[in-house]
């Protein structure tokens, strides 16, 4: 994060530059009190570490569902001028409060961050974010819950209202094409729909922010693994500035 934060706050850009972190699956590693390793070393959050970065932003948003973890997060650093903590829904404060204030037009420029639990975050949320022109993105795909609740093997059997969240988060129906597919090979009884692998599904999303929600650069994304080494998540960055693709394919490639 300290060297895409650089893409905005360099000398040669003077604009002011905010920090939008969503948090809704509030992991203990980043809204609740520091944990503690097997070693019994401190481990800081998320936040802290984004408030020590330098060059610092100009002001940050922190947003999350739970009162509690953002009542201790105020606790920590409500005190500080250029700190805004929010509690409630964020695809509501995001596209009706925040985004449409970081506009290109408006000389300003944002860095979002997007940890979404399961599929509770809005297409809307990343497309406003795209056709800004001033907000780039870090996003937490969730392709295991994906798997869990909507992209089933029998895609009949999925309840409506799991349709219809994974509709509101890809943006429309595509993800069904996406998702389903004829097999190559056919079967004893003619044409086979076959579910997708994750890698298909993350390509085809990589695409959506590019030609869809309008960033200009979106590199490959990390796939982040368990200790099964099961996907639980990419990472993707989204970006209207070739620069920072160059740095993320950098130290992307260190861990693929």
């Amino acid at each position: 994060m300290c060297h895409v934060k650089t893409v905005y706050a360099g000398k040669e850009v003077s604009l002011p530059n905010i920090l939008i972190a969503l948090f809704v699956r509030c992991p203990s590693v980043i809204l609740e009190r520091p944990c503690v390793e097997k070693t019994g070393k401190q481990i800081e959050g998320s936040p802290t570490r984004a408030l020590k970065v330098s060059p610092p932003f100009d002001r940050y948003h922190f947003i999350d569902l739970d009162k509690g973890k953002t009542d201790f997060l105020r606790s920590t650093c409500g005190h500080r001028s250029d700190v805004q903590i929010h509690t409630g829904d964020c695809n509501d404060f995001l596209t009706k409060e925040l985004l449409p204030t970081i506009q290109y037009k408006h000389f300003n420029r944002a860095l979002c961050l997007l940890d979404p639990y399961g599929l509770h975050l809005d297409w809307e949320v990343m497309l406003q974010a795209g056709q800004s022109g001033a907000v780039d993105m870090f996003l937490n795909f969730p392709v295991m819950d994906i798997n869990r609740n909507a992209m089933w093997k029998t895609s009949e059997k999925v309840p409506k209202a799991r349709v219809d969240r994974m509709t509101k988060f890809w943006g429309d129906e595509s993800w069904r094409q996406v998702a389903y597919a004829e097999s190559p090979q056919a079967g004893l009884f003619g044409t086979e729909i076959v579910k997708q692998g994750n890698d298909e599904i993350a390509a085809a999303f990589r695409e959506r922010l590019k030609n869809v929600a309008g960033f200009r650069f979106v590199p490959k994304p990390l796939p982040m693994r368990n200790s099964n080494n099961a996907v639980v998540y990419y990472l993707f960055l989204a970006s209207h500035k070739s620069v920072a693709e160059k740095i993320i394919n950098d130290i992307f490639s260190k861990y693929r």
